[in-house]
């Protein structure tokens, strides 16, 4: 092979070598750290960027996205003295790339650890129920301390979650007969509510069926009464028409007579124990003998 054929594919390596190290594409959301001569120079953002060869170098590739890192089951003590298992979960977010590649060794395993401590020194001031139902100020107070100490290694903590809290296995048991026992009670709770309302809803029936059959029986009553009346005014109706007809027709005495013989009868008939006697009875046979002819007038 020519010697000068080799030179020019030497060559040509070289310059390929070169531009691969002299150009260089960041993409979305990444950020690359240079260095120059092993001292940190400047930050590359999203884009086209021209290195100097041999001289520039890329010490760190930074994803600017949030992540997630769901760390491992720590064992804290309670204020009770308690020993449980909690694990956290913590989004993050690389806000300087520099402080990031140079503000720590291991930033993640920082993150981590830090997290163990702050969560073991928080739990150590609550009581165990406070603990499993204060997850809400677990969550705010451990954003809030890992936020201010991850500040200068260039990490934002947007948000920590208390994943899971697991008890001793005795305060397990516990826990649920407690659950139970609540459940029983608010049973029996139900159960006697619900007695007591049937018992009113009966109670108030039985009212009202008595409310009902007395308005029933006094309306009954009053229409009887209404009846009565209306029977009586009737006849005292027809009384006052027949004395008003016996009026107009002018009757002579011995019809009044014969009308009083008819009452003195239904008098005799009746319960009564006294019989009162008209005193006329002079005028008795007169009475008797005009009747007898107005019979034979009749017919």
């Amino acid at each position: 092979m020519p010697f000068g054929l080799i030179l020019s594919a030497v060559f040509i390596i070289i310059v390929i070598i070169i531009v691969l190290n002299t150009i260089k594409i960041v993409p979305q959301s990444y950020a690359y750290v240079v260095e120059r001569l092993g001292a940190y120079n400047h930050t590359m953002n999203v884009g086209l960027h021209i290195m100097m060869p041999f001289v520039d170098r890329i010490s760190n590739r930074v994803s600017l996205k949030e992540q997630v890192m769901d760390f491992q089951p720590q064992p804290v003590i309670t204020k009770d003295n308690v020993t449980m298992q909690i694990d956290t979960v913590v989004y993050f977010q690389i806000t300087d790339p520099k402080l990031f590649t140079y503000g720590v060794v291991r930033p993640i395993n920082a993150i981590e650890t830090l997290t163990a401590t702050t969560l073991r020194n928080i739990i150590g001031e609550l009581e165990l129920d406070e603990t499993l139902t204060s997850r809400d100020i677990i969550n705010s107070r451990m954003r809030s301390i890992l936020d201010e100490a991850t500040d200068p290694w260039g990490i934002k903590v947007n948000r920590v979650e208390v994943k899971n809290i697991i008890p001793p296995r005795d305060i397990q048991e516990a826990m649920e007969k407690q659950m139970r026992a609540e459940r029983e009670r608010r049973e029996a709770i139900l159960v006697a509510e619900g007695r007591k309302q049937a018992a009113i809803l009966n109670a108030q029936g039985d009212k009202e069926s008595l409310v009902l059959r007395a308005t029933a029986e006094k309306e009954a009553a009053i229409a009887r009464a209404e009846g009565q009346a209306e029977a009586l005014r009737l006849v005292y109706e027809a009384q006052g028409k027949a004395i008003n007809y016996i009026n107009a027709a002018n009757p002579n005495d011995a019809y009044v007579q014969l009308e009083g013989l008819k009452a003195l009868k239904d008098l005799s008939n009746g319960t009564a124990t006294k019989i009162i006697v008209p005193s006329n009875l002079q005028g008795l046979a007169g009475t008797l003998t005009s009747a007898a002819e107005i019979l034979k007038e009749d017919k």
